[in-house]
């Protein structure tokens, strides 16, 4: 994929060298997913329809319930059907989808007659549906996840004998946060089966990093790997805060392996020959690859990327914490000092998003920036984490801000007692679920100096109408619309106890986040600026949800120094930093 001609196009760039020969010329230019076929003659890729683009200055008519999306912008805008070019003659690409759905992620079918692609935003569904659908070279569509029920597919892939396997994020049956579930469907049939109830853990895994490498590699959900014979495939699997590879039998009994496995966050990458390359991540390891024999032994390293970087930095140490909540409940954390610190240490409690999400062996720089300048960064696996049982990711369900607070608090207790944390010196952070409950830490309580929520849950009740995911999450979070459930909207809202808060606050917000739309952090910012409590906020225009991982570099700097100075600020007593380039609006009325 290539922009040099104005939109992005396919070239193709011979192995043995020479010039790249441009394959495609669509004036609307090419999406993603370029994919050979199996025998090379031709390439499945998307691209938005033909024709005349929408003038973005003209006023425009809105009939879909989901009409915009985080990262995406408006739907219409933005949707892709599934193309297809013949390397082997000079015809245009042919459109084999036109349905008005978002397709995405094609695969081919082993035959190479037919592709399997995610097919997202029903045109006539309310709900967030992202379902698989399969066309022939001919364009027969069909619905290879065969229920009428809603649901959202994570990953998918296509084995050697024709079958899909794909990992479910949500079905409209389940409870937010329960694990994922496996399925695999022989499209000649129609059969579907469930598979992998006898692996215990978190299928897929949900591990937070602000490393856009760890975050899309191996952060989020791996891929499914199938092996060259088509009989298993490579999953991760989180249990805890660690995430390892299993090879999980497609048929017959249940069966599976851990075949790479240990205190880090792996992620298959390709499985042949009779081997496995797979990437591993750690707290102080930003990531590289792996290979083993097919069942995991004879492990070895094949690349040292950062290697020279990470010898010339003073490391942090990391703790692993285990304590009791106010209910018993045992609780994971993790907390990493600063290199020879004296302890006890100033520390941040960075709060992961999600909520269904977690922290583990994972490479974030947020916490090695503060590590670096003498803050120690206590993570907790709150209530509705994953990878600890479906019981525990669930436990908040119509009662967010009383167990995940909770755990929180205890965790905090816990590391004063250790002697790790200082009381008197402590700051709070967090993104999306973790701003949501940076909110609610500053409203419940004046122990923390400092605070910074960034792109921030706030509002329920707002939220409801304005995020692009609000209507689906406040129904299946929280119970039923506020329309019926004001009480519990307004309980969970950290909004309804802003003025209660103290903390000086710096709030970071992402212009272009369909997610946690700006509205939520201006709320609470108003709140507290009349109320004479010191905040701030830092706006990022053009940049969504996900701005500070995959943002621009200057996005992202911005975040990182905009962090450090607050808190430094604020919890050390330092002075504000001289140098900071951001620019301030200082008008109260801006």
């Amino acid at each position: 994929m290539s922009t040099r001609g104005g939109t992005p196009q396919l070239w193709l760039l011979p192995v043995a060298g020479g010039e790249a020969r441009q394959l495609t010329n669509l004036s609307q230019g090419v999406g993603s997913g370029a994919v050979f076929s199996p025998d090379g003659s031709k390439i499945a890729f998307t691209a938005g329809p033909a024709g005349t683009s929408r003038d973005p200055s003209a006023p425009y008519r809105v009939t879909r319930t989901v009409w915009r999306q985080d990262g995406i912008g408006l739907v219409d805008d933005a949707l892709q059907d599934i193309y297809v070019l013949d390397l082997t003659t000079d015809a245009e690409p042919q459109r084999l989808t036109s349905d008005g759905w978002m397709n995405s992620a094609p695969k081919w079918t082993p035959d190479g007659q037919a592709i399997v692609f995610v097919a997202g935003h029903n045109p006539d569904s309310t709900k967030p549906d992202s379902r698989l659908h399969r066309v022939t070279l001919g364009g027969e569509v069909s619905d290879v996840t065969g229920t009428d029920a809603e649901v959202i597919v994570f990953t998918h892939t296509v084995t050697a004998d024709g079958k899909v396997v794909y990992l479910t994020g949500y079905e409209a049956h389940t409870k937010p946060g329960v694990r994922p579930s496996l399925y695999i469907v022989d499209p000649a049939t129609g059969q579907r089966e469930k598979r992998g109830a006898d692996i215990a853990g978190h299928l897929g895994g949900l591990m937070q990093t602000d490393s856009p490498s760890a975050g899309f590699v191996a952060g989020v959900v791996g891929g499914i790997v199938p092996t060259e014979d088509g009989t298993a495939a490579l999953l991760q699997v989180q249990a805890r805060g660690a995430v390892s590879l299993v090879r999980i039998q497609l048929s017959g009994p249940e069966r599976h392996q851990v075949i790479v496995t240990g205190d880090r966050v792996c992620t298959a990458v390709g499985a042949a020959g009779g081997n496995v390359v797979f990437a591993a991540f750690g707290f102080t390891e930003p990531g590289d690859l792996y290979v083993a024999d097919a069942d995991g032994q004879n492990e070895r390293r094949l690349t040292r990327t950062n290697q020279a970087l990470l010898s010339e930095l003073a490391l942090p140490t990391v703790h692993r914490l285990s304590f009791r909540s106010k209910d018993d409940a045992e609780v994971e954390g993790w907390f990493l000092c600063p290199a020879d610190a004296q302890l006890p240490v100033p520390t941040v409690l960075a709060i992961h998003g999600g909520p269904h999400a977690a922290w583990g062996y994972n490479f974030g720089f947020d916490s090695l920036m503060f590590n670096g300048a003498g803050f120690g960064v206590l993570q907790v696996n709150h209530r509705a984490s994953t990878g600890y049982g479906d019981d525990f990711a669930t436990a908040i369900n119509g009662d967010w801000g009383n167990l995940d607070y909770a755990d929180l608090m205890a965790g905090v207790d816990h590391a004063i007692e250790l002697g790790l944390a200082d009381a008197d010196r402590l700051g709070v952070c967090g993104i999306s679920g973790g701003a949501n409950l940076t909110g609610w830490v500053i409203g419940h309580t004046d122990r923390f100096k400092a605070a910074c929520p960034e792109n921030p849950l706030f509002n329920w009740i707002s939220f409801f109408g304005t995020s692009d995911v609000g209507a689906w999450m406040g129904v299946s979070e929280l119970g039923d619309t506020p329309f019926e459930l004001l009480e519990t909207y307004a309980r969970c809202s950290p909004i309804t106890y802003a003025k209660n808060c103290t903390t000086p606050t710096l709030f970071l917000q992402h212009e272009n986040d369909y997610r946690c739309p700006a509205e939520q952090t201006e709320q609470f910012y108003t709140a507290l600026r009349i109320a004479g409590v010191p905040a701030e906020m830092l706006r990022f225009p053009g940049s969504s949800h996900g701005g500070s991982v995959i943002g621009p570099i200057g996005h992202r700097r911005a975040q990182n120094d905009a962090l450090l100075d607050w808190m430094s600020r604020y919890v050390l007593g330092k002075e504000a930093d001289a140098t900071e380039t951001v620019p301030h609006i200082e008008r109260n009325s801006a």
